[in-house]
Parts: C-alpha cells; sequence; structure tokens
C-alpha cells in the first residue's frame, strides 16, 4: 500500500529518499582495498586465493575457452535465444544512432581545428552470479560498447560451484560482441580488470553491477580505470491521469519494489479514486508474487503518492526527484515530454511498461538513480568513446596571432609559454 503524502511536503519525501543512500563504509571500503592491493601485487595467486576463498572453487584457468562457451550455449532454450536476437536489434538500432562523428573546421587560411572521437581500446564488464542471473544486462552493457568501436570487450563473472558459467550469460555474452570471458568475481575481479594479473590483462574502463564489495571496487580503483557509476537502489515513478488502468499503475509499481526492500515506489497522480484503486491492486497482486516479502518491505518503506492538481504539478515534482524510471501513464504523454528536465528513461502512455526498458526496447536500462539523473545520462555509445582535440597553424598564421598568446602567456607569469611562441615569431623575420 502506497503511503499518501501531501504536496507541500516534498521536501520531507527527497530527504526520506535520500536517506536509502547511505555511503560505502568504511569497514567495507578498507577490506575492498585490501583485497585490490594484495591482487594487483601478487596477480593470479591472489585471485585464485580469494576465489577459493569466496566462491568455495578452485580455479585452474580463469579464461572460459571456446568450447566451455559452445556447451554452455547448447544448454540454452531457443525461445529464450530468439527473444535475445530480437532484444538485441531493436538494442544496435537505438544506439547506432547515439555515434558521434569526427570532426575539421578551417576558421581561416592557415588555421585548422578539429576533433577525433575515438573508441576505447578495451572495456571490462562485472556480471552478478550466484541464483540470479542478468543476461539482459549483458547486452546492455556489452552492445554500446561494440556500437562504439570497442577492440576489447571483457567479461568477468563468478564461476558457479562446478566451475562453469551460466547458458544465457554465455549467449548473451557471444550475440552482445563479448571478445574475452573471466571465470571471477568480487573485489578481486575489479582488482584483476584495473591492474591486470598474468592471464587477466587490464582494461580502461569497468561497468556494471555487483554487490557493495564490487562497488566499493569500483569506487577504489576509479582514476587507474574509468566506471560507469555507482548505482543506488532502483526507482521508479509514476504519473498518471484519471484515465490511468490501477492494474498497470499497480504492476509498474511492482515491477521495481520486487528488486529490493530498499526500492521505492511513487505515484504521482490527479485522482484520488485512482490512488485508493491503484492500492487495493497493489494488495491483490503481491499476495501472488513469489517476492511477496521483499515487496511488502519496500512499499512499506518507500512506497508513497501524492495527489497534485494537474499533470503539469506532477511534472514538477518529478522534477525535483529526477527518478531513475519514469512512466508518464497520461492521455497524449508527448504534449508534457517536453515538461520533463530530469529522469533516466521516459516510458510513455497506458501500454508502456517499464519492462519494455529494461529487456526488449532498445533503450539502456543503465540508468541514473538517487536523484542523479539531475546531471548525468544513461549508459550508452558516449559512455564508451574519448575524444581528441587537434590544432594546426600555419607560419603565417602564428605570425599573425603570437602577439596575443605572448600578452596572455605573460600576464600568468608563464615565460617559457610566451617563448615558444616568440621563437616562431622571430623566426619568420629572419
Amino acid at each position: 500500500m502506497l503511503q499518501e503524502i501531501k504536496k507541500n511536503n516534498t521536501s520531507e519525501l527527497l530527504e526520506y529518499l535520500e536517506s536509502r543512500n547511505q555511503e560505502i563504509s568504511s569497514d567495507i571500503l578498507m577490506k575492498a582495498s585490501q583485497i585490490i592491493e594484495k591482487v594487483r601485487k601478487e596477480g593470479d595467486i591472489a585471485c585464485k586465493s580469494y576465489t577459493k576463498q569466496f566462491d568455495g572453487i578452485e580455479i585452474e584457468h580463469f579464461r572460459v575457452s571456446e568450447q566451455e562457451i559452445e556447451q554452455a550455449i547448447s544448454k540454452c532454450d531457443p525461445f529464450f535465444c530468439e527473444s535475445m536476437n530480437k532484444a538485441k536489434e531493436n538494442i544496435v538500432y537505438f544506439h547506432q544512432a547515439q555515434k558521434q562523428n569526427s570532426y575539421l573546421l578551417q576558421k581561416e587560411m592557415g588555421i585548422y581545428l578539429g576533433q577525433r572521437v575515438l573508441p576505447l581500446e578495451s572495456v571490462g564488464i562485472y556480471v552478478p552470479g550466484g541464483r540470479a542471473q542478468y543476461p539482459s544486462s549483458v547486452l546492455m552493457n556489452a552492445i554500446p560498447a561494440h556500437v562504439a568501436g570497442v577492440k576489447r570487450i571483457v567479461m568477468v563473472t563468478p564461476p558457479s560451484k562446478e566451475g562453469s558459467i551460466h547458458p544465457n550469460i554465455a549467449y548473451a555474452a557471444k550475440i552482445a560482441g563479448v571478445t574475452e570471458i573471466y571465470k571471477i568475481g568480487g573485489a578481486q575481479a575489479i582488482a584483476a580488470l584495473a591492474y591486470g594479473t598474468q592471464s587477466i590483462p587490464h582494461v580502461d574502463k569497468i561497468v556494471g553491477p555487483g554487490n557493495i564489495f564490487v562497488a566499493a571496487s569500483k569506487k577504489l580503483v576509479f582514476g587507474k580505470v574509468d566506471i560507469d557509476m555507482i548505482a543506488g537502489p532502483s526507482e521508479i515513478l509514476v504519473i498518471a491521469d484519471e484515465k490511468g488502468k490501477p492494474e498497470y499503475i499497480a504492476a509498474d509499481l511492482l515491477s521495481q519494489a520486487e528488486h529490493d526492500p530498499m526500492a521505492s515506489a511513487i505515484l504521482l497522480t490527479t485522482s484520488t479514486s485512482l490512488l485508493e484503486k491503484v492500492n487495493e491492486e497493489l494488495k491483490k497482486q503481491t499476495d501472488v508474487l513469489p517476492k511477496k516479502d521483499i515487496i511488502e518491505q519496500s512499499l512499506q518503506n518507500y512506497g508513497k503518492a501524492i495527489v497534485c492538481d494537474s499533470i503539469e504539478e506532477c511534472i514538477q515534482i518529478s522534477n525535483q526527484i529526477a527518478p531513475e524510471h519514469l512512466e508518464l501513464m497520461i492521455e497524449d504523454p508527448m504534449k508534457y515530454l517536453s515538461l520533463v528536465q530530469n529522469a533516466g528513461s521516459v516510458f510513455m502512455g497506458y501500454y508502456t511498461c517499464e519492462s519494455i526498458g529494461d529487456y526488449f526496447g532498445g533503450t539502456n536500462h543503465v540508468l541514473p538513480t538517487s536523484g542523479t539523473a539531475r546531471f548525468s545520462s544513461a549508459l550508452g555509445v558516449d559512455s564508451f568513446i574519448k575524444k581528441s582535440s587537434y590544432l594546426y597553424y600555419t607560419k603565417e598564421a602564428i605570425e599573425n596571432y603570437g602577439k596575443y598568446i605572448v600578452s596572455m602567456a605573460q600576464q600568468e607569469q608563464l615565460e617559457a609559454h610566451a617563448n615558444a611562441a616568440k621563437v616562431r615569431m622571430l623566426d619568420e623575420k629572419n
């Protein structure tokens, strides 16, 4: 059941939501730091030791062979494979449009400026293990990197008790463009990707979700490598008018509540009667879901609702919250889209459930959480490129403009900078 909050108490709601995002404790950071340092110094020896300690198995070779991959794939359900192939087509289609071109400008005769758009050389993707498997996350992380032109796309994932990888994960990796797979997880996997070991070459960037030790390790190695983000708990915000269907709204709120007791599910609506019907549906649908206990904790802690006077007011409050997933379950959602300033991804209309974006639609499901949609974006092709600028001045150009460069450098008391221009200007006069 959603707890109703008065619209003049939105600041209280924001504080309440922010309370979910606790800093990683110093104890966890210290333990992760110790693991990273040991892997940095000892390489494979440390990785094998930690794999035995944390995963309970001995690994001789971390890299998954092509034979192992094909054996795993042979166990996949054919319809699952078809579903993944269709999802891949949509994800590629969307991300191809994000590609940027290099450019060259001629400002005037003798002066050229340009920018090169270059893919990263290598990227590491962390894929969680355990009972839950998320092949969709493999697609969402690897495909944009592949579209960007990254040559090495390395996947790390904890081994099963039998020392194998899950068939669905193997299939997702194959169709998404992953070039190497290693059976290793936890902080030791992040350390291996950041610093490299005897058998696991280092990468330039690490992406993908993991447990608190993975998050802590990504935070610690940032600077040595780039990372995607430190993700917070899942969140969904639904804006609904009086025509919204209670069963749709409840189903969508529950789709995020089942993730985690810390997940938030918020409804902003212009209809008090709709809120009442949604609460009835939440009870009915929760009772038959397998993750009922998690859902009930999530809704009790972070299930909230606000009744507003207009859709514009709903969007104004939503912009303050900056949700990971925003649903505009309203008539003519395109009319209001321009008012949305802060949201990870927007799902429009009565029939566009958030699950479409999670799996199939093509937009990326790796999204900013915890209000960071105010200043950050979904994972995409931009996440896997770098930009390098360049300049070209002829002799005539440096002669014409060198005096300005000298003036600016001397004002900053950097005479050597000034002299670099001066020697070229003097050279012109000799």
